[in-house]
């Protein structure tokens, strides 16, 4: 195990390791315990009572956290014509197709996310093996394979994210960042959670939210209570 430093170890004596925390209470000692230069995010894992390995317990989904991420998304679309101009005029960062797939594939990832229109995949889905492992390639399963292209660019930049359990059962994602203050983490984190409830595939057996953990960049997770959670936001 790597060793700590002495921040670390300060932050995490405000923590009780056995205890589970409501959620705004959970919030507020991440928040009380953030100690970095800089504004560091706030993440969640979910632990879930699905086996991901069968396709009928595969919890994935989109959110539009209601305080967005506490950062620039840059999105590109692939288009032609008037939906490259839709696209554009809806605040994409960039917009095009041909131009943009020759760019990837040289190397350029200078954008966070991507949508793309349906009559473009075929083109779009060559260089699959290089937008894929940075989770970057479309789906229409998360809405960024559309004809509506402004609704898309919209809603990532509104802070749409996407989510998928992992084999582990875990979901990991973000929620914003430090300097959001306690109310609007817990606004995003409840949306969220609301969300993964909702999502609960019914050959889910036995307790559905297994744990919850919340932590800022550099510093301790803290449990909470998924019980109190579960009653709270179903």
């Amino acid at each position: 195990m790597p060793k700590r430093g002495k921040k670390y170890n300060e932050s995490k004596k405000n923590v009780d390791s056995v205890k589970k925390y409501d959620v705004a209470e959970a919030v507020k000692i991440a928040l009380d315990g953030s100690f970095a230069k800089f504004d560091e995010t706030i993440d969640v894992a979910v632990r879930l009572g699905v086996d991901p390995r069968h396709a009928d317990q595969m919890v994935r989904g989109t959110v539009i956290l209601p305080n967005g991420l506490g950062k620039s998304v840059k999105v590109l679309v692939f288009a032609k014509g008037e939906k490259e101009k839709e696209a554009l005029d809806a605040g994409a960062d960039f917009a095009g197709n041909d131009e943009y797939i020759e760019k990837i594939k040289g190397g350029w990832f200078g954008f966070d996310r991507a949508v793309a229109t349906p009559d473009v995949m075929s083109t779009v889905g060559k260089i699959g093996k290089l937008l894929g492992p940075r989770g970057l390639m479309p789906n229409a399963k998360t809405g960024t394979v559309t004809f509506d292209v402004a609704k898309a660019v919209n809603e990532l930049k509104a802070g749409k994210i996407d989510f998928r359990v992992e084999k582990g059962g875990i979901i990991h994602t973000p929620m914003g960042k430090a300097s959001f203050g306690v109310d609007k983490i817990v606004e995003n984190l409840s949306t969220f959670l609301i969300k993964i409830i909702r999502l609960k595939p019914a050959s889910s057996k036995g307790v559905y939210l297994k744990s919850i953990a919340i932590s800022t960049t550099m510093g301790p997770g803290i449990r909470i209570d998924s019980a109190l959670a579960r009653d709270a936001f179903k």
